[in-house]
């Protein structure tokens, strides 16, 4: 005789579950591991590198790795993994700075579109969001660039007003979650102002988003900075930057093609390592995710 159908039902899904839940706890460690080696990086340049990074050495010139230059040394003879590090810091600097132009405009916006009772404010809130993203950052910093000049302050600017639709949008449906609550409606029969609403209810509550989607364009961002850089609309020389050092290094790709797998492999850890960070938050903060883990 065969067992009865339901005692074998439950032992097929099981397993499943179970390497989802291992991949989860996983995904916020390694992202944090690998956005914590930029970080390093970038601190440990502002104290020391292995040589200057703008001092070229002709006699060092396309040099491959070796113990005086691990990473080797570009045409000019400075030291790759000088720049590597002096890098990260621009990489970094780009993604608070145009991140938190995002956040502290968007984040408002969202709010105060879920919470509005006026649909025509809301209504003209999103349709300014959608206008706004059909810009795209490279657009936006090629108009910054005809008015400013290139340069990373411009760079930075464009791509956190780039970003602000994200944060809007992430923001507005949050917010529209909480506002439908019983604890709102008990704080609006106190006569709590919307402001005071808005600051002791919403935006606590909608932190978790807000810190996913931050993580989120933080990775966006580095890889804008870098095609910034790239077609020379970025960070600007002498200052070191990975999407200048694969600008650099393309008429090399034959012949030193580590010019440009260094600078791309630490976008790409980078770009990674901030995306699994954010999945990893995503996981912890929301709590019906938590609940099928």
């Amino acid at each position: 005789m065969t067992a009865p159908e339901s005692s074998l039902a439950p032992a097929a899904p099981e397993a499943a579950p179970r390497g989802r839940r291992r991949s989860r706890d996983l995904t916020f460690p390694v992202g944090v591991a690998l956005v914590l080696l930029i970080v390093v990086l970038a601190l440990v340049s502002l104290v020391w590198t292995p040589y200057d990074a703008t001092t070229p050495n002709p006699v060092d010139r396309l040099q491959g790795g070796s113990a005086a230059h691990p990473m080797g040394t570009d045409r000019y003879g400075r030291d790759t993994l000088t720049w590597i590090m002096m890098g990260a810091r621009i990489t970094l600097l780009v993604g608070v700075v145009s991140v938190g132009i995002a956040m502290l405009i968007g984040v408002p916006l969202g709010v105060l579109a879920g919470m509005t009772r006026m649909s025509w404010l809301s209504g003209l809130i999103m349709r300014g969001n959608d206008l706004l993203l059909a810009f795209p950052a490279l657009l936006l910093a090629i108009v910054f660039s005809a008015v400013f000049g290139p340069g990373a302050g411009p760079a930075m600017i464009a791509i956190g007003i780039a970003a602000i639709p994200a944060f809007a949008r992430v923001a507005r449906s949050g917010t529209l979650q909480i506002m439908s609550r019983e604890f709102i409606a008990a704080a609006r029969t106190a006569n709590r102002s919307p402001l005071q609403i808005a600051i002791q209810h919403v935006v606590p509550n909608i932190a978790g988003l807000i810190i996913v989607q931050a993580s989120v364009t933080f990775a966006l961002s580095v890889l804008a900075e870098a095609g910034l850089s790239f077609l020379g609309l970025g960070t600007q020389p002498p200052t070191p930057s990975w999407g200048r050092m694969l600008q650099e290094s393309q008429q090399f790709l034959g012949s030193r093609p580590e010019l440009a797998i260094w600078p791309g492999l630490f976008i790409a850890l980078a770009v990674l390592g901030f995306n699994l960070m954010g999945d990893g938050l995503r996981d912890r903060l929301d709590p019906t995710l938590r609940g099928r883990s």
